[in-house]
């Protein structure tokens, strides 16, 4: 399956703090990892919408224009959702497009099933 990771990268205090923001995104790319390894193909929005913010001149206004258009058009191309970390506007919104879509949300990697 094609699973997206849905976590905090802003959320929790990281806005503007660099270390929080990184840490943020070390959880999601370890799940990245575990899922790959059992099988499945990880897809993160974040790593999708930063090297476009980046080029974009990586500006607040860059952020808010391409960082929940690209994750949640990356919803709809994915099979599934696991949900990490803590507390996040943008990753609930995600986990609320799978579920209303029907498709399922797994809230911890030993809830995902094998890959065929």
């Amino acid at each position: 399956m094609w699973i997206m990771i849905a976590g905090p990268y802003r959320a929790g205090g990281g806005a503007a703090d660099p270390v929080i923001r990184a840490a943020n995104l070390r959880v999601l790319n370890e799940a990245a990892v575990a899922l790959h390894r059992v099988g499945h193909v990880p897809v993160i929005g974040v790593n999708m919408a930063l090297p476009m913010i980046e080029a974009a001149g990586g500006s607040d206004a860059a952020y808010e224009e391409l960082m929940a258009p690209v994750s949640l058009a990356l919803v709809d191309r994915c099979d599934a959702c696991l949900r990490v970390g803590g507390p996040s506007a943008g990753a609930d919104d995600e986990v609320r497009r799978f579920e209303a879509a029907g498709r399922p949300v797994y809230r911890a990697l030993g809830e995902v099933p094998a890959a065929r």
